[in-house]
């Protein structure tokens, strides 16, 4: 527990630090305010120039590159049922989810650097801080992408397995 002159001193920071503004209500929305300042030009041309590929276009960028393996192969092996595969195919705004990311990575044998590309492009990414994030860079790194003995590595830590496996 911390000291109380500690508390009294974080207080004081916070109260001389803490900057709060007050909107009046005739002055208009706070978008119009946030919208005066940022042209809406310059937001399009920064997402144009920042925006990197759709999960979809990696994805299956990942897989034409596979070659040998087909679609179907890939989501027997991922574990995941044809009609959700063809959401992913179909759909390129539809973000599964992570688990779902990482049983694609495990089905088409993906290196960590792979793997960590095709997790940024659906917005996740493995953290070095969750038992079950090293599970998973612990199998990528010794080539087991076998669903079923990532879940069993999965269980033994006692985290929850990949869903959706057959």
């Amino acid at each position: 527990m911390l000291d109380k002159r500690i508390l009294a001193d974080l207080q004081e920071y916070i109260d001389s630090n803490m900057t709060i503004i007050l909107y009046e209500k005739s002055a208009g929305p706070l978008e119009d305010y946030v919208l005066e300042s940022i042209s809406p030009l310059e937001i399009e041309s920064f997402i144009a120039e920042k925006r990197k590929p759709t999960l979809q276009k990696v994805l299956f960028d990942f897989i034409d590159r596979n070659g040998a393996a087909s679609d179907v192969e890939i989501y027997k092996k991922a574990g995941i049922d044809r009609r959700h595969f063809s959401k992913i195919r179909s759909n390129p705004e539809y973000r599964p989810s992570k688990n779902t990311v990482i049983a694609l990575a495990l089905a088409l044998e993906l290196k960590k650097k792979e793997t960590d590309k095709l997790l940024s492009s659906a917005g996740y990414s493995l953290s070095d801080s969750e038992t079950a994030d090293l599970v998973i860079q612990f199998c990528i790194e010794r080539k087991i992408f076998e669903i079923d003995q990532v879940n069993y590595a999965l269980d033994y830590f006692s985290q929850k397995p990949l869903g959706g496996v057959l």
